[in-house]
């Protein structure tokens, strides 16, 4: 039975696209670029702020100045980073009513801890998680399965009894990877390339009101198979 939920951050547990559209948008103002419309950056958003450099710019990694702009990137979304950011509708509801089950919640994403921290402090829900793994807490991160399992083990749960949600495919292939249930979160920032069927998931959400109705049912069909065994 599912026992522990783990949460992906960016685009799965918090929307905080609109504070990286902006510290984007305000990254291409300072090196008199235009604007872009936030119905393009969503999309790219959970890839992180190399992608969002490239977006924005059209560079790749190995330009000579692509450091340099995203660590402005990076400084003017820290400076902002919970000034439009909040939970996804209906989060809020579902970790307390997991915690009302005797259910755990954590968090296992890719944004470096520096970020990740104040960010989890500003939408006061921190110290409810049994565990917030960042992308820096272990040498690997997603889709290496590696934080999945450190996040399993700091939330004293068997990977067997946990389910990882997340809205891009290398979480996926990381709960894949580490034996865990996965599911879909089709609210989050999926781009029009991407093909969520294809990712292998056990489940599809369209919102975070869907989670825990699948939980039930998934954990009522585990208890009824365990009774029927024996």
């Amino acid at each position: 039975m599912i026992q522990t939920v783990l949460f992906d951050l960016d685009g799965t547990f918090a929307d905080t696209a609109p504070d990286l559209a902006d510290a984007l948008n305000r990254t291409l103002e300072k090196h008199n670029k235009p604007r872009m419309a936030y119905e393009l950056i969503r999309p790219v958003v959970s890839h992180g702020g190399r992608a969002l450099i490239e977006l924005g710019f059209g560079i790749t990694e190995a330009s000579p100045e692509f450091e340099e702009l995203r660590q402005d990137l990076l400084a003017f979304y820290k400076d902002d980073i919970a000034q439009h950011t909040q939970l996804f509708p209906g989060v809020a509801e579902l970790i307390a009513t997991l915690s009302q089950k005797n259910m755990c919640w954590g968090i296992v994403t890719n944004k470096p801890s520096w970020l990740t921290d104040p960010l989890m402090n500003s939408l006061r829900v921190d110290h409810q998680a049994c565990c917030i793994v960042s992308g820096d807490t272990l040498a690997e991160k997603k889709p290496h399965p590696a934080p999945l399992l450190f996040a399993s083990s700091k939330c004293n749960s068997r990977v067997q009894n946990c389910l990882y949600i997340g809205d891009a495919e290398r979480d996926i292939i990381a709960g894949n990877r580490a034996g865990m249930l996965t599911m879909v979160a089709l609210y989050g920032y999926i781009g029009k390339d991407d093909n969520p069927s294809n990712w292998q998931a056990d489940s599809y959400v369209r919102s975070p009101q869907e989670i825990l109705p699948w939980i039930e049912s998934y954990n009522e069909q585990a208890k009824r198979n365990h009774d029927t065994a024996y």
